[in-house]
């Protein structure tokens, strides 16, 4: 009788490893899938009168720009220098937007990550971390 009830602990306590080991894998393949998806988001933002173009990459950084010939004729430099800034920008706030959107389906809206993704606000990192190593 103890051997039938050993027999049926360890079928079980397999059983349950296998669901935990399952469900590991799963995660780090999304995980992977989000790393890919991550590294390869590109986002345009065009300016008002279309004339300006920027791609940024996944961080907001600058990774294409593309003046339209007329740009010339209708902006001085200054003029020019502001239109590129403000829609790289805006292609970057979307980037952002983008990221978060991405994240929230692997983490928790409560995460330190996602509000700093959100904010750009590196206290939610701290505020996380500080929380943790309080409450150990």
């Amino acid at each position: 009788m103890a051997d039938t009830a050993d027999r049926d602990a360890n079928h079980a306590l397999r059983e349950r490893l296998a669901d935990v080991y399952g469900r590991y894998e799963r995660l780090r393949s999304d995980l992977d899938d989000l790393r890919e998806r991550l590294a390869s988001l590109q986002v345009s933002a065009a300016s008002a009168d279309g004339l300006v173009r920027a791609t940024v990459g996944p961080r907001g950084e600058l990774i294409g720009l593309r003046l339209d010939p007329a740009v010339y004729r209708s902006h001085d430099p200054d003029d020019l220098a502001r239109v590129v800034v403000a829609t790289a920008r805006s292609a970057a706030a979307r980037t952002a937007e983008e990221v978060e959107a991405l994240l929230a389906g692997y983490l928790p809206p409560e995460s330190g990550t996602l509000h700093y993704v959100k904010d750009n606000d590196l206290g939610s990192l701290l505020r996380r971390a500080d929380a943790i190593v309080r409450d150990a």
